[in-house]
């Protein structure tokens, strides 16, 4: 995706993938939990070194994101790595 950027809804589909929580995420990215709430449900953008992080724990796990192509971005499970 040009700028790194994720959407909202390729953070939820990334979280439903792996199976984790949003507080697991929060952990893991280094974020507050409220930053990956608010950022879910479309209240705000995180900062982008938040969001850096948060697509950077997402992509360690094994999700890739997927670019807008004519049929809208995405997000798909490459590898399961152990999240905890």
């Amino acid at each position: 995706m040009s700028n790194n950027k994720i959407s909202a809804a390729q953070c939820r589909g990334a979280r439903a993938m792996l199976g984790i929580s949003q507080r697991q995420l929060a952990e893991v990215a280094r974020v507050s939990r409220p930053t990956i709430v608010d950022f879910e449900r479309e209240a705000r953008v995180p900062h982008p070194n938040n969001l850096e992080a948060i697509r950077s724990a997402l992509e360690a796990a094994g999700v890739e994101f997927i670019p807008e192509n004519g049929g809208g971005p995405g997000v798909r499970l490459t590898q399961v790595r152990n999240y905890s």
